[in-house]
């Protein structure tokens, strides 16, 4: 198992909170995927492969701010 720190999946984004939620979004659109669409032989999980594609830079991504009621 992959540890990975704070300051690792800080260097990727604004905050280590940010890049858990990214992460975490990130785990989500894999666990959506069908399952053979994922490459034979990976039996990393999700979180596993999302924190290692957000600390190699493998994910882009923007922040889009959220839309009030009043605003609709």
């Amino acid at each position: 198992m992959r540890v990975f720190t704070p300051d690792e999946v800080a260097a990727s984004t604004e905050s280590k909170y940010l890049g858990v939620l990214v992460a975490a979004k990130y785990t989500r659109e894999l666990n959506s995927l069908p399952s053979d669409a994922m490459p034979l032989g990976e039996e990393k999980k999700l979180t596993t492969r999302s924190l290692e594609a957000l600390t190699s830079g493998q994910i882009e991504f923007r922040l889009v701010k959220r839309r009030r009621r009043e605003d609709l």
